[in-house]
């Protein structure tokens, strides 16, 4: 994925940009003077199948959209950030997403299925365990190179964890969320 911001991007809003090219598989551009047409020229010249622009309202990022190599609107997420977690190392390419509340609170069924292939990150797969006690199997999720999203205070919550499974940033608080369609 391709992450540019909005053309004159506060030092927050860079930040932000920065974190989630170091837990994505991505790559940041600086977007300078470069309209739309321009940044979607750009994600056709690249390896990347989508492109995410970040935007912010009162030098905070406050909204990110996704769009594809034709430049339809894939998915848009209204969003509030804390950068503040410590930056713990997260395995890129083995990163997993794990979606730990009911998706039809956001009143779009397919969302988490938009989700994952926005981001291009694959669901956190159910690890069965034997064990010597009376249950035969045991689930088990791991905790490491993870984005958990769960449900707090009435909104989404995307954390993330790095390779020991510690919380590392950044936290996105996702308010609403639309899809393209």
């Amino acid at each position: 994925m391709l992450i540019t911001t909005s053309r004159k991007p506060s030092p927050r809003t860079r930040s932000f940009a920065g974190s989630m090219e170091r837990v994505f598989n991505s790559k940041y551009v600086n977007r300078g003077k470069m309209s739309m047409r321009d940044v979607i020229l750009k994600l056709k010249a690249s390896n990347y199948l989508n492109v995410a622009v970040i935007y912010e309202m009162k030098g905070n990022p406050s909204r990110i959209e996704f769009f594809n190599q034709e430049g339809d609107l894939i998915l848009s997420m209204d969003i509030t950030v804390s950068n503040s977690l410590a930056k713990g190392r997260i395995q890129r390419n083995e990163l997993k997403l794990r979606w730990d509340f009911d998706e039809s609170k956001f009143k779009k069924k397919d969302l988490k299925d938009k989700i994952i292939s926005v981001l291009g990150v694959p669901e956190d797969p159910l690890v069965l365990i034997k064990t010597d006690s009376l249950k035969d199997k045991l689930r088990h999720y791991s905790n490491s190179n993870l984005i958990l999203v769960k449900r707090e205070d009435n909104k989404a919550v995307a954390e993330f964890h790095d390779q020991k499974g510690q919380i590392t940033g950044p936290r996105i608080y996702i308010h609403r969320c639309r899809t393209g369609d």
